[in-house]
């Protein structure tokens, strides 16, 4: 595989002649290869032909904000599936999707979007001791719903204040106080000096 990675010709068996070959692979991974590869886990020989580009996808309790939308994808899809009329959601359900943690990521709110078009599980949405956000009042939530929303407009700018102010659509200098009052990472304070 590696000599086909790096040459891109195969030679097939029985065969005295290579055959050019145009392909593209794409490996997916929770584990981080390149430490594996220092463990002598992983080959270091493959990860450097395979890590050409690699892309990011945070957790989906990373990205809450997509929640919303990825449901309403998932509830179209099973209501396809099955045969049925895909059910309106409503601002409690969404609330309750929203202060879920979705250990199981992406699939668990899949899971969530079949059972809801099948109409399991009565007006709930999530299961009884689903690991949800703690609740409180709504000046808590709001609290924290913008820590969330702030942070990570900052890792998704690594930690450019500008830019972060720019998309959430306020003056640096709110954003600047947003920080410290949230008290949000150092790392990215520092990036444009909020603590000088």
């Amino acid at each position: 595989m590696l000599r086909v990675l790096q040459e891109r010709r195969i030679e097939r068996l029985g065969a005295n002649e290579e055959v050019a070959v145009d392909c593209r692979i794409v490996a997916a991974s929770k584990a981080d290869l390149a430490e594996l590869s220092t463990d002598g886990r992983f080959r270091a020989d493959l990860l450097y032909r395979l890590n050409v580009a690699q892309i990011e996808l945070p957790p989906l309790r990373e990205r809450r904000e997509d929640v919303p939308l990825l449901f309403e994808h998932f509830v179209l899809a099973a209501a396809l599936r099955f045969g049925q009329s895909a059910p309106i959601v409503s601002a409690s359900q969404v609330s309750e999707l929203m202060s879920h943690q979705w250990p199981g990521n992406v699939r668990e709110l899949q899971n969530v979007a079949d059972r809801f078009v099948l109409g399991l599980g009565g007006g709930c949405l999530l299961p009884n001791g689903s690991q949800r956000i703690k609740s409180g009042t709504l000046a808590e939530q709001l609290s924290h719903f913008e820590h969330m929303l702030i942070e990570d407009m900052l890792r998704r700018h690594n930690g450019n204040i500008a830019e972060a102010s720019a998309e959430l659509g306020m003056p640096k200098k709110t954003l600047y106080h947003k920080v410290r009052q949230l008290k949000l990472s150092a790392g990215a304070a520092q990036s444009e000096g909020l603590d000088g």
